[in-house]
């Protein structure tokens, strides 16, 4: 018997991705774990440091594991509940791709996120399955790791907010931040507390160089929809390179950057469309799609988004190559 296990962290930050993890888990002929499985266990009852070093050797020693992501911006645009099996449906498509076979999926919780798919039949939910059930505390592991470094790498684009400490949960730091800074493109302006730190926000403070970039950005996003795009990253970042937006639309997917001005003084915005710069998007969309393989049956193509003045005019989005 082979069991699929998954496992969710994530569920209550007020900013940041939710991320569902999945792990099958090596056994010999008689059904035995190897040696090392036996000290996994609930990814919150281990230290940063063990959880580090757990998840490394479940990432090259376990016949297969998956992740799923949803975005903030997703969690506001479905809600919490349509968030989770969206995760969990994502984590379990990585495994299959994988083609590592599995005879049962147990989840974490009391919800069968596979609920109405051809896998609903498989799944077993049980209560404290991570601290109980090997598999569903890899899951749990790798996901928690996951999520936690993206939240530090977070950190650096967004420095005002402690992610690299709270990793996007309510705290009182976190609630300072956000009465001094506003909420960023992260938070999952759906939550009571963001909503109320937004309304009181706006009331009392005048927008930096970097929330009107990150407003133009939203104006770019919203256009792009209203034009039948679906998103699928927003702000993605990884050490080497951002993308500011990316979208599919019919047999297409596109690499949106924003730029905005509040005049010409300086140029307009797409004066800012240096050689460089396009050098660096060509490299963050062949890198995108080399990571993500499910989007490489889609045609790239690298577009701008133009807004300027005071009012947020979307002056132009086009594709450039």
């Amino acid at each position: 018997m082979s069991i699929l296990g998954i496992d969710e962290v994530g569920r209550g930050p007020w900013a940041g991705p939710l991320v569902i993890g999945a792990c099958i888990l090596p056994k010999d002929e008689a059904g035995n774990y190897p040696e090392w499985v036996a000290p996994l266990t609930d990814s919150k009852k281990l230290s940063e440091k063990k959880r580090e070093e757990y998840a490394d050797i479940i990432t090259h020693r376990a016949l297969t594991t998956g992740l799923g992501w949803v975005s903030a911006k997703e969690i506001d645009e479905i809600g919490l509940a349509e968030a989770l099996r969206l995760a969990t449906r994502r984590a379990v498509e990585a495994i299959r791709q994988t083609k590592v076979p599995f005879t049962e999926i147990i989840i974490d919780g009391t919800v069968n996120f596979l609920k109405d798919t051809s896998l609903e039949k498989y799944v077993t939910n049980l209560k404290k399955a991570d601290f109980f059930i090997k598999e569903v505390s890899a899951a749990s592991i790798i996901a928690k790791v996951a999520r936690d470094h993206y939240m530090k790498e977070l950190a650096k684009q967004y420095p005002d907010y402690g992610f690299e400490r709270h990793v996007g949960y309510g705290t009182k730091v976190h609630l300072e931040a956000l009465a001094k800074f506003g909420p960023c493109p992260e938070h999952r302006m759906s939550f009571g507390p963001i909503k109320e730190s937004y309304k009181n926000f706006k009331e009392t403070t005048t927008p930096s160089t970097k929330m009107l970039g990150d407003y133009a950005e939203e104006i770019v996003t919203n256009s792009l929809e209203s034009h039948g795009h679906q998103i699928i990253a927003r702000n993605y970042k990884t050490k080497f390179y951002e993308i500011d937006i990316v979208s599919i639309k019919d047999d297409r997917i596109y690499f949106t950057e924003v730029k905005y001005r509040k005049d010409s003084y300086r140029g307009t915005p797409l004066d800012m469309i240096t050689k460089k710069k396009l050098k660096q998007m060509i490299f963050a969309e062949e890198s995108f799609l080399k990571y993500y393989k499910d989007y490489q049956e889609f045609s790239p193509l690298l577009a701008v988004g133009l807004v300027s003045g005071k009012e947020f005019n979307l002056d132009d989005w086009f594709v450039l190559k």
